[in-house]
């Protein structure tokens, strides 16, 4: 089964209401937010990263950056950086622009997630193992079903 339809039996056999779009190729979230007409805050953003010798699952609003820093002392780590292309594609059998913010079951990794995401517009939207699909549905939702660790590590 694929990722996306992974994701659907999860926020489906969770009672998540959700919508579901089809659209261009999307490899960046300016674009995505431009297609699905929401704005760019609403974006969850998931990045895979090696911190010291863990990959993990963070995901932070597309508006933001990435504080790598604050990720490294709330967890008491030494070292972090992106996955590689390659190493994103091993792992996942995604490429870059399409990894969803979900860790297991959908995703074999930690899931960690940004105080910011989804607090502003109630909702999160994000691409669905696709850069042709994406979902929208409410943040509460996906936080109940995603199960995220929160942590602060974002910066405008």
């Amino acid at each position: 089964m694929n990722v996306l339809e992974s994701i659907r039996q999860l926020l489906i056999a969770g009672g998540a209401e959700f919508r579901e779009l089809e659209h261009e190729p999307t490899p960046t979230s300016e674009d995505s937010a431009r297609v699905r007409g929401e704005p760019l805050s609403v974006g969850a953003k998931a990045l895979l990263l090696k911190i010291d010798d863990t990959f993990g699952l963070f995901v932070l609003p597309a508006d933001r950056k990435l504080d790598s820093a604050a990720i490294k002392a709330s967890l008491g780590a030494k070292k972090s950086r992106f996955a590689t292309p390659d190493e994103l594609l091993a792992l996942t059998g995604l490429v870059p622009g399409c990894v969803p913010p979900f860790g297991h079951p959908i995703l074999p990794f930690e899931l960690w997630a940004d105080t910011a995401v989804g607090a502003s517009h109630g909702r999160v939207a994000f691409n669905a193992g696709s850069l042709t699909h994406s979902i929208i549905m409410s943040s509460s939702d996906w936080e109940r079903l995603a199960n995220p660790r929160r942590l602060s590590f974002s910066k405008t």
